[in-house]
């Protein structure tokens, strides 16, 4: 049976995956919703897939892709300088721009590199007034994201902990799975990046920049130090979250979206919740490496 014809017959993931990762999940005592596809097989599986979550910055990932689509079409061009005004810094929670002197000139392909590998909500609006949440939406629309809706530009810095889905962007697991396998389906093959409204040149362009990711936690954590991931993960009032596409010896092995929702501040043991995420998003991760590696490797 050739590759092709596996990825098309074997749709349901390793059953005992999936029971180890939902053995994960059932030890919490906040959500946890998650999306994993083994890029050897094709299988796929989910936990709440559907169910739409606050984003955080993890919403980053469509952006950039929205502004990729835009330069594809001419309308916007990578090396478009860009000032850093004083105005572009007020209410900045994330990145290491809002502590930078305001005056230098960055290119738009600069802030999109940085918006991604730090976060930076500097960088971000810069982005943000190039392209529109109507194109952003657009884009999540063509790409089959039903459960997706960017709302704001950059949200309120100072929602309480129990704020509504409707007052921020939401994204489901399964969503962000999707995306992510548009991106790398689009790196790989022209038909597929033209679906999207790209070229397989800046659909490698973004995986390439999804995998510079300095902020190495969540997903990436218990990987082996040298693992290419290329993921963005956010943070938010409610939850932490992460996602991304997992290489192993060069290959793309998995797929793998976490979302975690009414994530309390202290844990019963008193440790910090936003650790107990990130560490529950590692060993998610971590039980896709062992377990579709080792499955991959049988299968070499």
């Amino acid at each position: 049976m050739s590759t092709a014809e596996s990825i098309e017959k074997q749709t349901e993931l390793n059953p005992g995956l999936v029971q180890a990762l939902n053995a994960i999940c059932a030890e919490q005592p906040y959500t946890v919703s998650w999306y994993v596809k083994d890029l050897v097989t094709g299988a796929q599986a989910d936990r709440g897939g559907h169910v739409a979550y606050p984003s955080g910055s993890t919403r980053k990932t469509a952006i950039l892709m929205a502004v990729l689509r835009a330069v594809h079409s001419g309308r916007l061009s990578l090396d478009e300088p860009i000032v850093y005004e004083e105005r572009l810094r007020k209410n900045v929670m994330s990145g290491t721009f809002k502590y930078l002197t305001p005056g230098f000139t960055i290119s738009l392909r600069d802030a999109l590199v940085q918006m991604i590998i730090i976060s930076d909500n500097v960088c971000t609006g810069m982005v943000l007034e190039r392209i529109t949440l109507g194109e952003i939406n657009e884009f999540c629309q063509i790409v089959g994201m039903k459960d997706t809706v960017h709302r704001t530009n950059v949200p309120a810095p100072n929602m309480p902990i129990d704020h509504a889905l409707d007052e921020v962007t939401v994204i489901s697991a399964t969503d962000q799975g999707l995306l992510y396998q548009a991106i790398l389906k689009g790196a790989g093959n022209a038909e597929a990046a033209a679906r999207i409204g790209c070229t397989m040149e800046l659909c490698a362009f973004a995986i390439e920049v999804l995998s510079w990711q300095k902020l190495r936690n969540k997903i990436s954590a218990m990987l082996p130090f040298d693992a290419k991931v290329a993921h963005k993960g956010g943070t938010g009032k409610r939850g932490r979250m992460d996602g991304g596409i997992v290489y192993r010896d060069g290959q793309p092995l998995y797929i793998i979206t976490v979302y975690t929702d009414q994530v309390p501040v202290t844990m019963p043991d008193g440790l910090p919740g936003f650790y107990s995420a990130f560490t529950t998003m590692a060993r998610l991760s971590r039980t896709c490496w062992d377990v579709l590696g080792a499955q991959a490797g049988r299968a070499a």
